[in-house]
């Protein structure tokens, strides 16, 4: 990489990160220096598929690094150490290919050759909606956390939700479920109205 493109980078991104604009400056990060990345990448493994691996832990680590980044050294410094890192990973945990991903995250394209952009662009979004969730009330939060992450039945979300004090006999669990739907209900559509407004879904994808 030419030193003075490495200048401009580096300038532009600690920009952004001095904005808080932090969607922006991984996004630049990657168009930037994702070639050269993938280019160590394959110097180290030797293989297109562990490379795309490799790539996604890469950007994971560049979304939750890259705030926390100091600038004591050079950014593009940093990116090797990071990417490197990440091969190393790959190597000692080869099967293992995205396993948070579910089938239903899964993207809808035919199977193929992936898009160089694919992972970070994934985790991107995955991180803009946890952030989204942490938005919510305490309650809301954990409402999602027992129906959708783990995809608990409802009985066991109002056993895990009760109150010491609450009484659990059969109608009150009964109430407390239809309660306990709304409030989901609720939470989910509050989530949708703030994805709309950070640009991750599209209006008519709620309606």
């Amino acid at each position: 990489m030419q030193a003075d493109n490495q200048t401009r980078w580096d300038d532009e991104i600690h920009d952004l990160c001095r904005r808080k604009q932090m969607n922006q400056a991984v996004e630049l990060a990657v168009r930037g220096y994702g070639p050269e990345v993938r280019r160590l990448m394959f110097a180290i493994l030797q293989d297109d598929a562990r490379v795309q691996d490799a790539f996604g832990l890469f950007c994971e680590g560049l979304v939750k690094g890259l705030p926390r980044f100091r600038w004591e050294s050079s950014l593009w410094t940093w990116i090797q150490r990071m990417a490197r890192n990440a091969c190393y990973k790959q190597v000692n945990a080869a099967a293992v290919r995205y396993p948070h991903l579910r089938l239903s995250e899964a993207p809808e394209q035919p199977a193929g050759r992936r898009s160089l952009t694919d992972p970070w662009q994934r985790t991107l979004v995955k991180e803009r909606f946890r952030a989204l969730r942490r938005k919510l009330e305490p309650q809301q939060q954990r409402l999602l956390e027992l129906r959708l992450d783990q995809r608990l039945p409802w009985t066991e979300v109002v056993r895990l939700m009760a109150t010491a004090e609450e009484p659990l006999t059969q109608e009150a669990q009964a109430r407390r479920a239809a309660a306990l739907r709304q409030q989901f209900q609720r939470a989910k559509s509050h989530l949708r109205s703030l994805a709309v407004q950070e640009g991750l879904l599209a209006y008519q994808d709620t309606m």
